[in-house]
């Protein structure tokens, strides 16, 4: 794992909040890639997103690590420290097949 990053220690598998963007799937908008965050399960789009809902989720929530879920990248992201690290051995399994919106 990366060094420099404080919150790597503090990763859970999660369970998947659902099978794409929660906030998308809601709304009816479009996203580009998913993240899901290592704290709670959330599923959020991507920051090349229109809508940005994994960003948003870590400002309200101040959850610090995401990893890139569609497709399962092996790669997570520190929001708090800006590290990116490898996740290639703890990637989250999807529970069924992710619908593409974009």
């Amino acid at each position: 794992m990366s060094k420099g990053c404080s919150h790597i220690a503090g990763i859970h598998d999660v369970t998947p909040s659902a099978r794409g963007c929660e906030e998308c799937l809601k709304s009816g908008s479009r996203w580009l890639h998913l993240r899901i965050c290592r704290t709670c399960g959330h599923v959020g789009c991507c920051d090349d997103s229109p809508n940005r809902h994994a960003t948003a989720h870590f400002h309200a929530t101040g959850h610090p690590v995401i990893e890139g879920y569609d497709p399962p990248e092996g790669w997570g992201w520190c929001y708090v420290d800006e590290v990116l690290f490898d996740l290639s051995k703890r990637k989250t399994p999807h529970d069924g097949p992710i619908p593409r919106y974009y």
